[in-house]
């Protein structure tokens, strides 16, 4: 018989341990990712007093895949146009929040002489805040519904970008050991280059492909796509330069703006769970309490920065996106912990060989530390605050408390020159990538293909009209677009100073493509310069003429807007939009908040004039989000049914005590689950039967013993329905079914 692999005895070993420790945590209402990086140390070499994995390469690798699948399934839950959404107040937040951070991550350790490289990973450890135990807080803390808290939950998606932008940089800079100025921008060139392309090619390609084979779509292979589209972009991320987590994230982001993004975050959960599990798993092996014990200074050192760094920069960068100073501080406050990304960071220097082995077991303590902290530092908020009123002058308190006031008066309408502007660089970045990622393609691929099947000569020849062919949409859009804008046009008849700026615009993407189209003539024909430069203007002037080209460059710009808004199209038809009166309710201290009625919620079946929600908690329920339907303004006759989400107005406290009521007022599990098994069991009426001479509805039988008659037995192999003035005779057998205590009472009695 054949041996049983290592792996699968370390599996074994892993997910076992594992779902005790995390049953344990899960009873001790911690965060399971805690429990995770127990289960990992007891399984570690570093217990002898414990088995441990025997294979560690191969767990390594099923790690690295489980970050990869995590990665993804933040994508699925990322979304370019939300982001654009949020505004700037969440952007700079972030930003000033993370800036500070690995500024004082660096500098605590260079404070303790560690090494360059462990300063700067350091730094980019301590950034990053943990989205999954600040939200399950909030949730345990039933704070979810607070206005503070979706400002946090908007800033911690930002920041999980900018930890996939720190992951490359960071990669970048390790490979070249030398993190100057120049290697950061054309490592941040370099991500903006792919991700612009990657973003913009799989929107194109990649929703138009679901669309297609929609109607053959099961789970299964719903799945099976998903997960392969992943791992395909991994491989080209890699391929490119880049980490496969960076590639698992852009795919994940392109699916999160089709239909099917809900479904297929429903079929990979299972997936990320298991592979996510063997990743923190993973962390815990790296732990070695001989490591803890030496390095507890710097431990110490580390969990205090966090504390007070986001107690204060936390508090000051919600502050500068136009927070009051009690809204700021329970922001910056909650943020008080080193999230996930600080293992995958840590893993990705180890990965690369240029952090010290001490790092890991040392952020891993921290990040325990901190996560017990979290819940304290929430609580702690608030007391802060009262103390800081107390101390400071009331005219500073009062200015800091309407900072945000004075912020969202903000103009909203934009000048003409901006739009424009803004318009105009979005387009010409896009396009130009276009441009040069065809062209790579074509001089790279195709031109040696042609090579091998033509002349030198005539294989440039055929391989220049043919890119100049795939280019040319792009190029006519580049050069042409928005030179008939409503801005553009007014902005021309306005003044005449505006005129030789116009002209300018346009002569800057004229340049652009002129350049383009200089290097690939030059790159086949080598021409001299000057005939390259007349070719590249001719082809330029030729291409803005072409109708042709106009009506296929606004075939493509319509296809991709209608991928990038089918989903967006799919929740306005469906009803699942958020209220577009939600902003303007910020300033009266009220805003709309989603409650969802559990499966087992004891409101179920109830209108809203029984559950008198507005005089029982002050708020009002402005839809109710029922699957695909939507029921806007309901009224005191609508019921509540399982599963159904409530768009609820109010403010914070009202929102928390309503949602926390329709948590806690659910059934209670039925501790004898196991005593509700169904049984099937033959009787034999005697003649002292108490069912003699009584019809089925006078019998009790339903009532009385809790039990279903099926049927009487009418031959060898068959049953007959009963009717219902038919009365029981003396020998009749008859089959009921009922639990297992509701047939011995029925056995017993006949």
């Amino acid at each position: 018989m054949a041996e049983l692999p290592d792996l699968i005895k370390d599996l074994a070993l892993i997910l076992i341990v594992a779902s005790v420790v995390t049953l344990l945590f899960k009873k001790l209402n911690q965060p399971l990712v805690l429990g995770y990086i127990v289960a990992g140390f007891v399984v570690s070499p570093h217990m002898p007093l414990t088995m441990s994995v025997i294979d560690k390469a191969d767990i390594q690798t099923w790690a690295d895949i489980g970050v990869m699948f995590l990665l993804f399934s933040l994508g699925l839950d990322f979304s370019f146009k939300k982001i654009l959404k949020m505004g700037m107040a969440p952007v700079i937040a972030a930003v000033s929040i993370v800036f500070s951070m690995a500024m004082l991550g660096m500098i605590v350790g260079h404070a303790f002489d560690w090494e360059r490289m462990d300063c700067i990973f350091l730094g980019g450890m301590l950034a990053m805040s943990s989205t999954t135990i600040i939200y399950k807080a909030f949730d345990d803390m039933g704070l979810r519904q607070q206005r503070f808290a979706g400002l946090v939950m908007s800033v911690l998606i930002l920041e999980d970008i900018l930890a996939i932008v720190m992951m490359v940089m960071l990669s970048a800079v390790a490979s070249g050991n030398n993190p100057d100025g120049g290697q950061m921008i054309e490592s941040l060139l370099k991500i903006g280059f792919f991700l612009v392309l990657w973003f913009v090619v799989g929107l194109y390609v990649v929703p138009t492909f679901l669309r297609v084979t929609r109607k053959l779509m099961t789970d299964e292979t719903l799945v099976i796509v998903s997960l392969g589209l992943c791992c395909a972009m991994a491989w080209i991320s890699t391929a490119v330069g880049f980490s496969s987590a960076f590639g698992a994230f852009v795919m994940g982001s392109i699916l999160a703006e089709t239909i099917e993004v809900e479904h297929i975050e429903r079929l990979v959960l299972p997936v990320k769970n298991l592979f996510g599990a063997i990743f923190f798993v993973s962390v815990g092996m790296l732990v070695d309490p001989e490591v803890l014990v030496k390095y507890a200074g710097p431990i110490v050192a580390l969990v205090v920065t966090i504390v007070l760094g986001q107690a204060i920069f936390g508090t000051f960068g919600f502050m500068l996106s136009g927070q009051p100073l009690k809204t700021a501080m329970r922001c910056g406050f909650s943020m008080a912990q080193v999230g996930e990304f600080a293992f995958i960071i840590a893993s990705l220097g180890l990965s690369l060989h240029v952090i010290s082995d001490f790092i890991y077991p040392v952020i891993v303590a921290v990040s325990v530390v901190t996560t017990f902290l979290t819940p304290y530092m929430i609580r702690a908020a608030s007391p802060a605050y009262n103390t800081l009123e107390r101390v400071l002058p009331r005219r500073w308190v009062r200015r800091l408390n309407h900072l945000g006031t004075a912020h969202q008066t903000t103009v909203k309408e934009q000048g003409l020159w901006h739009k424009l502007l803004r318009k105009m660089a979005v387009n010409t970045l896009i396009y130009t990538i276009l441009c040069i990622a065809v062209t790579a393609v074509m001089l790279t691929f195709v031109l040696q293909f042609t090579r091998h099947l033509l002349p030198h000569w005539w294989a440039n020849g055929v391989t220049g009209l043919l890119t100049l062919f795939f280019i040319s949409p792009f190029m006519r859009a580049l050069v042409m677009k928005n030179n008939h804008s409503d801005e553009f046009r007014e902005l021309w008849t306005e003044s005449r100073l505006n005129r030789l700026p116009l002209i300018f615009t346009v002569l800057v993407r004229v340049t652009i493509a002129a350049f383009i189209l200089f290097y690939i003539c030059n790159y086949l024909a080598r021409f001299a310069n000057a005939l390259v430069i007349t070719l590249a203007v001719v082809l330029i002037v030729l291409m803005a003429l072409s109708r042709n080209l106009k009506h296929r460059s606004i075939r493509l710009e319509r296809r991709f807007i209608q991928n990038l808004h089918s989903r967006d199209i799919a929740a306005q038809v469906t009803g699942q939009r958020r209220p577009l009166f939600e902003d303007k309710l910020i300033d009266r201290d009220i805003h709309v908040s989603d409650v969802d009625i559990p499966e087992d919620s004891k409101w179920a079946g109830q209108s809203l004039r029984q559950l008198r929600l507005s005089s029982r908690f002050g708020v009002h329920i402005s839809s109710i989000l029922r699957g695909h339907q939507r029921i806007n303004i309901p009224g005191g006759d609508d019921i509540i049914f399982p599963g159904d989400r409530l768009q609820a107005i109010g403010n914070d406290d009202q929102l928390q005590a309503f949602g926390q009521t329709v948590k806690n007022n659910v059934m209670p599990m039925d501790p004898h689950i196991e005593d509700r098994e169904m049984h099937l069991q033959k009787l034999q009426l005697s003649a002292d039967s108490p069912l003699i001479g009584k019809s089925l509805g006078d019998s009790g039988i339903r009532d009385y013993y809790n039990c279903m008659l099926v049927g009487v037995e009418a031959g060898q192999h068959a049953l007959t329905m009963i009717s219902a003035t038919r009365k029981f005779r003396p020998g009749d057998i008859i089959w009921v079914v009922g639990e297992k205590q509701s047939i011995k009472k029925l056995l017993a009695d006949n």
